[in-house]
């Protein structure tokens, strides 16, 4: 693409940074006495229609806006695949249960995939592996056998998300931007953390953490499967050696607060884009902001309607993209 052509799509894309929201909006949402409280505020951002109370109503809304921009401003949307693929085998998992199953659940599926959801479960149906990318072909027959051999939905599971990191990662690899290739790489190590961290909870066999966790660059995924098998104190110790030492205490500390620290640090990461006009960088950056910013969202208004502690709330919220 044109750098003339860029320059056009973030010039309007600066204009659209100007209504993300800011930490002193989220402050608002979080002191705000009521779930209902909460919508009236979103509303009067332009989030959602004003007809409905209801927060996935709101939310999935808002992620259409952002696709619907993207798509007006952008002619090919491959560059962004990258983002698509954890949609697409989510969506793949859901198609194959379903097939074995035999269940009809249109609910079960994402919206925003590369591969339409009835294409899946056609060719789970059919087992005709050419209506689906090369690249899901062998992992969706795989995780198939294996569920109609096994019944065992969690080894399925790992098939599919193994080969999501995949994807992800050799999309990373191939693109042409940092922002793209960094969120690639980020997101496979962090999957890879959480992975390690788990399997070490629950005693899994070196095996199963060979089969599940991705190559990149950034980790050794032999010595941080070996590290799991050894015990939790391994785990950061190796982790101590890595980019990734900052995440050790988030980690002993919490899940829920590790995955913070790592949507917090690809914020941190994009925020230069802001200041890039002729690439496709700020538009993946604004792509990554919104999905940050809705999944902040709803974490509040989740902990309004459960009536959640405030501190319990904001001890999840994220960093905003635009912070002043």
């Amino acid at each position: 693409m044109a750098e003339k052509y860029y320059a056009y799509a973030v010039a309007r894309i600066r204009t659209k940074e100007l209504g993300l929201l800011k930490g002193a909006f989220l402050e608002q949402l979080l002191a705000a006495k009521s779930y209902e409280e909460c919508i009236q505020l979103l509303s009067e951002k332009g989030w959602g229609d004003g007809t409905t109370m209801d927060a996935e109503q709101i939310l999935r809304g808002e992620e259409e806006k952002t696709w619907a921009l993207l798509e007006d401003l952008v002619d090919d949307l491959s560059a962004f695949d990258v983002f698509l693929y954890a949609n697409d085998y989510h969506n793949l998992k859901a198609a194959i249960k379903l097939v074995y199953l035999d269940m009809e659940r249109p609910e079960a599926f994402f919206s925003h995939g590369t591969v339409e959801p009835e294409t899946m479960l056609q060719a789970i149906r059919e087992q005709e592996d050419s209506l689906l990318p090369e690249a899901m072909r062998a992992p969706a027959k795989e995780a198939f056998d294996l569920l109609l051999h096994t019944r065992d939905g969690q080894l399925c599971d790992v098939v599919i998300d193994r080969a999501a990191l995949d994807a992800i990662y050799a999309a990373g690899k191939a693109a042409d931007h940092p922002v793209i290739r960094d969120y690639a790489e980020m997101t496979v190590a962090a999957a890879d953390i959480k992975i390690a961290v788990r399997a070490q909870k629950t005693g899994k066999p070196l095996d199963f953490l060979q089969r599940a966790l991705a190559p990149c660059d950034s980790l050794d995924v032999e010595q941080l499967a070996k590290a799991a098998v050894e015990g939790q104190d391994a785990i950061y110790s190796y982790l101590q050696k890595t980019a990734y030492a900052d995440a050790v205490p988030v980690l002993q500390e919490s899940p829920s607060a590790f995955e913070r620290w790592c949507d917090n640090r690809i914020i941190r990461e994009i925020r230069p884009q802001q200041y890039n006009p002729f690439t496709v960088g700020p538009l993946a950056a604004f792509l990554l902001a919104r999905e940050n910013e809705v999944k902040t969202v709803r974490i509040i208004l989740s902990g309004k309607w459960n009536h959640l502690r405030e501190e319990a709330v904001r001890e999840r919220m994220r960093e905003m993209y635009r912070n002043v």
